[in-house]
């Protein structure tokens, strides 16, 4: 799970303004004017809890891979709906992974297989399959300096692989969580640039975005290279490559990343928005029913 460097900082520095102006601190960390609404939130008890997963468990597949394009062993973990024995005739949505995560814990943390069975049984939702790849603990989802490339990966290897298990590739839905909330973006971006699958539908969940490189370095110094490589992977740069693709943004209001996710929504008016919650698996799995049941729509238009 991803959190931004500076909410501890922040956290401390809103100790001692509380200190020093009691009542008349808080209201200026409530209103973001001081630093430490990330900590006032949790510490307020306003992050929720985790919600139960619905009770019925989907089918998990799993295979680990040589990957040429990543240059190193990849796990992809294949999630379909109860009694749905393949993706053959499925389509799919590819599940990107956070910072420090696998394909592999993301699946077990969010109870995907859980959640797509309830979105199938009760939400009307056709069946589909997600299919979530590792991308690297620290790699952001973008080619690197050293050649790693977890977006060539999945679109040179992983839906190949797919397409020849018999599923439908030629659209595709996309999905992520903070560091994959933003590699869905870019994948998206990625996809509408033609001559291969297109993006069905992205999914943006609390989007690990940053305002620009010395704001990313910051936060986290093995997000991208240098101040080039931030700028060839810039999601803001490249909205208009998102045209005609359905996108939903979800993010907590005492996320760090909520004033990125602002100006994400302001720039794209997609579905999805701002609501109470933090940058934890608490607020990902309340949202997973809506953002699922949008992937499969859209899967299924």
């Amino acid at each position: 799970m991803v959190t931004r460097r500076g909410a501890l900082a922040g956290g401390l520095g809103a100790l001692g303004a509380l200190a020093l102006t009691g009542g008349a601190g808080a209201a200026l960390v409530e209103a973001e004017v001081l630093p430490g609404k990330v900590w006032l939130d949790r510490t307020l008890g306003r992050c929720g809890r985790l919600p139960s997963a619905p009770p019925a468990p989907g089918v998990l597949r799993t295979r680990t891979f040589a990957s040429r394009r990543r240059g190193t062993d990849v796990t992809v973990v294949t999630v379909l709906p109860a009694g749905v024995p393949s993706v053959r005739g499925l389509g799919v949505a590819v599940a990107l992974h956070g910072y420090g995560a696998t394909a592999s814990s993301v699946v077990g943390s969010l109870a995907l297989d859980h959640y797509l069975t309830e979105a199938v049984a009760r939400g009307g939702v056709p069946p589909y399959a997600l299919v979530a790849v590792d991308g690297g603990a620290a790699g952001y989802w973008h080619r690197r300096a050293n050649g790693d490339d977890p977006l060539a990966m999945i679109r040179a290897e992983i839906l190949p692989w797919l397409r020849g298990q018999g599923a439908l590739t030629g659209r595709v839905g996309v999905i992520g969580w903070s560091m994959g909330g933003y590699g869905a973006l870019l994948l998206a971006q990625t996809l509408a640039g033609g001559g291969g699958p297109r993006a069905a539908a992205v999914v943006a969940s609390s989007p690990a975005l940053f305002s620009g490189y010395a704001d990313a370095r910051a936060a986290n110094r093995l997000a991208f290279d240098d101040a080039a490589d931030f700028a060839r992977n810039d999601v803001f740069a490249r909205l208009d490559a998102l045209g005609g693709v359905p996108v939903r943004v979800d993010c907590g209001a005492s996320d760090p990343f909520a004033p990125m996710a602002r100006r994400l929504l302001e720039r794209l008016r997609p579905e999805g928005g701002m609501g109470e919650g933090c940058h934890d698996y608490a607020f990902w799995r309340g949202r997973l029913p809506a953002q699922l049941a949008f992937l499969g729509r859209h899967l299924a238009a």
